[in-house]
């Protein structure tokens, strides 16, 4: 009996001390997978190379071996408007003269019948001097996240590793620091941030079930803790923006799900469930905040009526599909119509939300980033994803960007301001430590900025003036401005028209040219030279 006890006993024991065991290596397994999400550790293949090229911060550039096909894009109604937008043709049609010089003398002429320049001749002149010299505006220990201009460009709000934010004034032609908000509750990083649109609160983002919001102006120390109460235990939102009247936040979360939470009620008004992966980014279509988009590692961008939406019947308006890999950021034109997203695919498309994807192209879609193996945030990009030979079956989007590198981390991708550009450009940062301004006109690279040593996360463009500002992974934000002179300026420079006396057009040429050219040579010199530093 004793022994049969004895025995009982110790086999009670060996299963207890077998369940706490279960249990912990259960919670160990918990912790682990949510470190690998956030990227705080890594999984390195067994064959993997000794060196550390894989993961070198500043990638190479890709090497693309298509050019840009445009055939889609040449018939749509964004390319005649912005081309009218941004002064390439006339309002009745007519093509413009390219270079600055003529446009002068047609102003000085009186050609069409107008005293000075319109908006599109404007936005022709400044979108020829695209910001191209980078100056050092400050520099962090740990890693620039985030950064971004408040919606009259008076401020300039960064976000980093080292859970601080930083609110520059940028009003008055400087970039000078104007306080230092300490955030709260933070995992790995703040991953978002966004300016209120009155401009007085801003509200951030990271690994918590809480969004936290602080006073601009006042006591920043006094933050607001906005619960989403997420079913999930390692929860985080990736992207979040405010709607137009400020009342709400949107958001969109690890766990698939859109989440938006009332100001006024002070809790969450609805949890939507979007996507089958991590809801990378979200945005509203213009500034009615009627319709919102969204966009997932499951490849897919969704277009939601708020309206609409429901927690018990989630179901869009519409879905666009054609990219190959999870999406990483959208930014809306602001006309309810366009779109372009960044992509895991290495690539940025152009949508019309009129015209939506099929079933057939959506399951292209979800079978293509299935059979994707690799993880971006520190492997080499597939060679089918690099350079693909043709697009899926059923894509729906306007136009395809690619030279830039989407690795490590979220990039994100923006067009260009109205005020100054006309919209004519997409912009977006770069894993080898880059900006590249596309021409979304022709698909081709408009400017290729290099200056920074690591992943450039997020890029920002003065709504007003012709500034760019660049967030790294090398710790430093870079302020970039014209300067110089770009080799389209200089043939341009030779189209000069004049007109003899017998009224036929006469090309003028001087030595102002061979000035021009030799001034820039020294400027691409000391230009060289200062990126050695």
């Amino acid at each position: 009996m004793g022994t049969s006890t004895s025995r009982r006993m110790d086999d009670s024991d060996s299963r207890s001390r077998s369940d706490d065991s279960s249990d912990q290596d259960a919670d160990l397994a918990t912790i682990l997978q949510y470190l690998i999400r956030s990227g705080q550790i890594h999984i390195i293949s067994s064959d993997r190379d000794d060196s550390d090229d894989e993961f070198v911060a500043a990638v190479s550039p890709p090497k693309i071996e298509t050019q840009p096909n445009t055939r889609k894009l040449d018939k749509s109604e964004i390319s005649f408007s912005t081309k009218q937008t941004c002064g390439l043709i006339h309002k009745k049609g007519e093509e413009r003269p390219n270079s600055v010089a003529a446009m002068i003398s047609e102003r000085e002429r009186g050609m069409f019948g107008r005293p000075g320049f319109s908006f599109g001749d404007r936005c022709r002149i400044t979108g020829s001097y695209l910001p191209n010299s980078m100056k050092v505006a400050a520099t962090y220990q740990s890693k620039a996240f985030c950064g971004t201009y408040s919606r009259d460009g008076n401020h300039f709000l960064s976000a980093c590793q080292d859970r601080n934010l930083r609110l520059y004034h940028t009003n008055d032609g400087k970039f000078r620091l104007g306080k230092t908000i300490r955030a709260r509750d933070v995992g790995w990083s703040i991953l978002d941030t966004a300016f209120s649109p009155d401009g007085t609160h801003l509200v951030y983002s990271s690994w918590s079930e809480c969004l936290h919001l602080c006073r601009l102006y006042g006591d920043s120390d006094n933050q607001d803790a906005l619960p989403l109460c997420p079913r999930e235990r390692r929860f985080c939102v990736f992207s979040l923006v405010f709607s137009s009247d400020g009342r709400e936040i949107l958001g969109g979360a690890n766990d698939g799900f859109l989440y938006v939470y009332d100001r006024e009620c002070n809790q969450r008004a609805l949890r939507i469930d979007g996507h089958d992966d991590d809801v990378n980014t979200v945005a509203f279509a213009d500034n009615t905040s009627q319709i919102l988009y969204s966009g997932g590692d499951d490849g897919l961008c969704k277009v939601w009526d708020r309206r609409t939406l429901s927690e018990s019947h989630p179901k869009p308006v519409g879905i666009l599909a054609g990219h190959m890999d999870g999406i990483t950021f959208i930014d809306p034109r602001g006309d309810g119509r366009h779109l372009i997203s960044n992509c895991k695919d290495q690539s940025i498309k152009l949508w019309d939300v009129r015209v939506f994807s099929g079933h057939t192209a959506q399951n292209n879609t979800r079978r293509a980033v299935a059979d994707q193996n690799w993880d971006y945030r520190w492997q080499k990009v597939p060679k089918k994803l690099a350079n693909p030979k043709k697009p899926l079956d059923g894509d729906t989007s306007v136009m395809t960007y690619r030279g830039h590198s989407v690795l490590q981390t979220l990039v994100r991708c923006h067009f260009s301001p109205a005020f100054t550009t006309g919209q004519r450009y997409i912009y977006t940062g770069c894993a080898a430590g880059r900006i590249v301004i596309y021409d979304a006109l022709t698909g081709k690279i408009a400017a290729d900025l290099k200056g920074h040593k690591a992943c450039v996360r997020d890029v920002s463009w003065h709504p007003y003036k012709q500034e760019l500002v660049s967030t790294s992974w090398d710790g430093t934000v870079g302020l970039w401005t014209y300067s110089g002179l770009y080799k389209m300026e200089l043939e341009e420079e030779a189209e000069v028209l004049n007109t003899d006396d017998a009224g036929s057009k006469v090309l003028r040429r001087s030595q102002r040219i061979a000035q021009l050219k030799e001034r820039m040579r020294q400027q691409m010199k000391q230009n060289s030279g200062n990126s050695n530093c």
